[in-house]
């Protein structure tokens, strides 16, 4: 158990029977009253971020997380299947659980954060940014690099990004996989 004055960004904390992750934190002591604690909390399963006041002092229960890396193989009914990459034991996760999966391909190394003690899977992370290929788009024309205008284009893994007009079918691009969108060009 630990208390308000424990609290830390990045903590993860089982709060109303949910896990959440400390976003931000603040200590408060006003010049009248007791001190407080003003937090962000971010639910681990939604993505939602809460704000929440605390009383300093109080208990509160902090949830062990572990991260670990682990490479994407294939997917099939069970689920998305992963080995790990020190032990070589492979485990299957459901596709809600995963941040980013369209843009997994074959053979990406992955964190996947476990609870410690139930060793239950709480959520994937695909590397911020991936390389990807363009399977299909428009023909692009030389010159249509002045205007921001964004066309769209299927890459690699199926999903689809809005790429600048002068990029073709074959070109490697980097995508953000929190969003979706379109980085830069990769020159081989």
């Amino acid at each position: 158990m630990a208390t308000t004055a424990d609290i830390k960004n990045g903590m993860c904390l089982d709060f109303e029977g949910q896990y959440y992750f400390v976003v931000e934190f603040l200590h408060v002591k006003p010049g009248k009253g007791p001190a407080f604690v003003r937090t962000k909390l971010k639910n681990v399963k939604t993505g939602r971020v809460i704000d929440k006041t605390l009383n300093a002092g109080i208990r509160i229960d902090e949830v062990r997380i572990e991260r670990r890396d682990y490479q994407f193989l294939y997917k099939d009914d069970l689920g998305y299947n992963f080995m790990d990459t020190e032990t070589y034991e492979q485990i299957s996760i459901e596709k809600n659980l995963i941040n980013g999966v369209d843009f997994l391909k074959d053979g990406e190394m992955v964190e996947v954060v476990v609870h410690a003690e139930s060793e239950t899977v709480l959520y994937v992370d695909l590397p911020t940014h991936v390389v990807l290929e363009v399977t299909y788009t428009e023909p692009g024309l030389k010159g249509d690099t002045a205007t921001n205008t964004l066309k769209p284009a299927t890459v690699e893994t199926g999903a689809e990004v809005r790429i600048p007009l002068f990029l073709n079918t074959g070109d490697k691009i980097k995508v953000d996989t929190r969003n979706g969108s379109y980085v830069e060009r990769v020159k081989e």
